[in-house]
């Protein structure tokens, strides 16, 4: 009997969780780090960055100074019909204001008499304006204003795709964590149950056993190899999870190796990897939140496309006026009396076309501002529901831990008890069972309080800048 309980000695306290002396550690940060860096999801969030600046660029596009030649000459049977050439310079400016330059040479026998110009060309520089439609705002400043505010939307947009790739990858390393804590406890686990059946074996041979109990030491082996499989299969898989998000920088997807493993002690750095250390309730300010950001730029673009619609009700009034002269290289060449005007007016007599465009732009920015006060108050709820689960947790943790320790003192209690011969095997293992479902649900606790970390971390959007 005496050999029988130096062999259950061995099994008297809970496995240890140490990392295996020749594995690597991938910890949490630096994952995080490479999924940002490499992962497609996330290069492709850049991407959007690159889509404003461009949108912008072609924006401003519609200030840029123009130049515009038209040459036409036509000569048949040694007669010159016309050769004109109209050369004009235009300067775009911001308040529906235009500045010309021009210069125009006309000759040959069939030419209009209104096209007669002096031979040395005539020069021409000027003005042209809109007093109505268009005075203040028109297409291209809408185009401009819309294309700023559609970069800062995309910076937001940016922050929310990296945020939720970096919350699903979070996800992914915490079942990858929690289905290897799980391998370490069944493979412990097993271990003792075939040093218990070793040692009730020997006892059983020496006489100081019943045959019985090495069948019943040998069910406990089946029972945990069985578990241990089981739980290999859920770690392998996991694993295959996570490596989905993993990626070199030439786009080369990685697949994690057998000896890699996740860091067990991650809850010391959890918090400072995600960057929500120290973040009380009443420190988060919801209009800062990405997505409210997004469609506080996108209700700025619609309003300014309501602008343009409402300045499309006046009339269209535009004024040109240019000096004309022969020598433009002298001031004083340029004087009123000499000149080139005009004058337009436009306006549709019943505007259908123009208040309905001014109905659809205003039931759209009414629908962007729906979308905007819902949005405020799901994600509030939603960030205080995950406070109120994190508060929670921190009282089931302690809870899962007091279990963990009492199923731990069953189990030693009934092992001294079998030593004196006041207990059997089989409540041995039935103690050691409810040991092991408390370990496992205490990983599965564990998990839990991990993802309600992480998704406290995708409801702020957060985009961690350290990674």
């Amino acid at each position: 009997m005496r050999s029988c309980f130096l062999a259950l000695l061995v099994v008297m306290s809970l496995p240890t969780m140490a990392q295996e002396q020749d594995s690597i550690v991938l910890q949490f940060a630096e994952y995080l780090g490479y999924v940002k860096k490499f992962h497609p999801i996330a290069r492709q969030a850049e991407l959007t960055i690159d889509t404003g600046q461009a949108n912008l660029m072609k924006a401003r596009g519609g200030f840029d100074p123009k130049v515009n030649v038209d040459y036409e000459r036509k000569e048949f049977k040694d007669i010159e019909y016309y050769d004109r050439l109209n050369a004009t310079f235009k300067i775009p400016t911001w308040y529906g204001i235009e500045l010309k330059g021009n210069f125009e040479q006309n000759e040959g026998e069939f030419i209009n008499p209104e096209e007669s110009v002096p031979d040395a060309g005539l020069y021409s520089a000027g003005v042209a304006l809109s007093l109505g439609r268009g005075s203040w705002i028109n297409e291209r400043m809408a185009t401009l204003k819309q294309a700023k505010l559609f970069r800062e939307q995309t910076k937001a947009d940016r922050d929310l795709l990296v945020n939720q790739i970096l919350f699903d990858a979070s996800l992914a390393y915490f079942d990858w964590l929690q289905a290897y804590r799980n391998s370490l406890v069944f493979s412990n686990f097993l271990e003792n149950a075939q040093v218990r059946f070793e040692g009730i074996k020997k006892s059983a041979e020496a006489g100081e056993n019943a045959a019985i109990d090495t069948v019943e030491a040998k069910i406990a082996v089946l029972d945990r190899s069985l578990e241990l499989e089981q739980a290999l299969v859920t770690l392998r898989n996991t694993t295959l999870d996570l490596s989905n998000f993993l990626w070199l920088g030439d786009n080369t997807p990685v697949e994690l190796q057998p000896n890699v493993v996740p860091d067990l002690f991650l809850d010391t750095e959890i918090d400072n990897t995600l960057e929500i250390a120290g973040m009380p309730l009443n420190s988060f300010t919801v209009e800062n939140h990405p997505k409210l950001r997004s469609l506080g730029f996108k209700i700025e673009g619609l309003e300014v496309e309501k602008r343009l619609k409402t300045n499309k009700l006046l009339p269209r009034i535009d004024l040109e006026y240019n000096f004309l002269t022969e020598t433009p290289e002298f001031i004083n060449s340029f004087q009123t009396e000499q000149y080139k005007g005009g004058l337009i007016f436009e306006m549709p007599l019943f505007l259908r076309k123009e208040r309905g465009d001014l109905r659809l732009a205003k039931i759209k920015l009414r629908d962007a501002q729906f979308d905007f006060d819902n949005a405020r108050i799901v994600i509030m709820n939603k960030i205080l529901a995950i406070y109120n689960e994190l508060e929670s947790f921190d009282t089931q943790n302690v809870l899962i831990e007091d279990i963990v320790e009492t199923y731990e003192t069953m189990l030693n209690a009934e092992l001294r008890k079998f030593s004196f011969g006041e207990s059997s095997l089989f409540l041995i293992n039935a103690r050691e069972s409810k040991l092991i479902d408390a370990v496992l649900k205490r990983n599965s606790v564990e998990n839990k309080f991990f993802k309600a970390k992480a998704k406290l971390f995708n409801s702020l959007a957060l985009n961690p800048e350290e990674l």
